[in-house]
């Protein structure tokens, strides 16, 4: 049975999911959420994660709810993307980072600055969020100089969930330019076999509702 991944284009969390399946070889496919209708806060995909977010990654008897959790059981089951024996702490440290400091806060700020009505957006809370992400983006970037990849000697978790949010094209203060070593590594990511974009790799995306 192929697992379902309950996911939406937009989201850079169910990104890391589908991204780290897709490249694992873990076989899957895509159930879009509506999460911009208020799907996830239905009472039916209440009742698939009591959270209401996505991703949801049903497989066979198992549900499986938050992207660090999905993209953990896909390396143990794959034997692939947690690196040497020696590396799993510091993967481990940050995929926790990630969701601490990385993605929790540039995919807020994308929200803030793109998703929601012009005349409703919090320029305060806008302010202070993109100084949060410039520190994110400046510890990313040095952790990168002069190595490949976040772990090791080669793609890791680490790395799936690192980069997320950072290839989508809305602004929230990433730009390439700005930050050589991130935009060096997600080139490597890129041309990783099987690699696609988001928008490619999952269903939803903003043109949808324009």
């Amino acid at each position: 049975m192929v697992a379902k991944l309950y996911c939406f284009g937009e989201s850079g969390n169910a990104y890391k999911a589908a991204l780290t399946m897709t490249l694992a070889g873990y076989a899957w496919e895509p159930v879009f959420v509506d999460f911009f209708r208020g799907e996830a806060r239905s009472p039916e995909f209440l009742a698939l994660n009591e959270m209401g977010e996505a991703p949801v990654l049903v497989d066979g008897d198992r549900t499986i709810t938050q992207s660090g959790v999905i993209q953990l059981m896909v390396a143990e089951k794959t034997g692939k993307f947690m690196g040497a024996p020696e590396d799993r702490d510091e993967v481990l440290r940050w995929l926790f980072w990630d969701n601490h400091k990385g993605s929790s806060q540039f995919g807020t700020l994308r929200f803030l600055m793109n998703f929601l009505p012009e005349d409703k957006r919090p320029q305060e809370t806008i302010q202070w969020l993109s100084g949060r992400v410039r520190a994110a983006l400046k510890t990313l970037e040095a952790h990168l100089a002069g190595r490949d990849w976040m772990v090791g000697d080669g793609p890791t978790l680490a790395d799936f969930a690192c980069c997320a949010y950072l290839y989508y094209p809305e602004p929230f203060g990433f730009a390439r330019e700005d930050y050589p070593n991130i935009g060096q590594w997600l080139d490597r990511i890129a041309a990783l076999p099987g690699w696609q974009h988001p928008y490619d790799m999952m269903p939803g995306n903003p043109s949808d509702r324009a």
